[in-house]
C-alpha cells in the first residue's frame, strides 16, 4: 500500500491545521486581575455565584474618567464579559 499524492496533501493540511492551533495556543495576552485589596473582593463572588455576578461590578472603577478607566485603545469584544478573557493572577 503505498501514499499517494492526494493522500500526503491531506497530511500536510491536516500537519497545517495543527501547527495554526498550536501556534495561536499558549500563554494568556490579556491582563490579569491583581489578587489586591480592591479585587479580592470579587474573587469570593466569583467563587460563590459566577463570573457574570462578578462582572456587574468591573463598571464601578474600570470606566471613562474613573478610578482606573480602560486604554482607549482596547477593542473589547465583550465589554460587559471582563472575566471571559481576564483571568485571576495566581495566589
Amino acid at each position: 500500500m503505498s501514499l499517494k499524492k492526494r493522500d500526503l496533501l491531506f497530511v500536510a493540511i491536516v500537519a497545517a491545521v495543527f501547527a495554526v492551533f498550536y501556534a495561536i495556543s499558549g500563554d494568556i495576552k490579556t491582563a490579569r486581575v491583581p489578587y489586591d485589596d480592591n479585587h479580592k473582593q470579587y474573587l469570593a463572588v466569583v467563587q460563590s455565584d459566577g463570573k457574570m455576578a462578578a462582572e456587574k461590578f468591573c463598571g464601578e472603577c474600570h470606566y471613562t474618567g474613573g478610578l482606573a478607566p480602560l486604554p482607549d485603545n482596547q477593542n473589547h469584544k465583550t465589554p460587559s464579559r471582563c472575566l471571559i478573557c481576564h483571568k485571576w493572577e495566581e495566589r
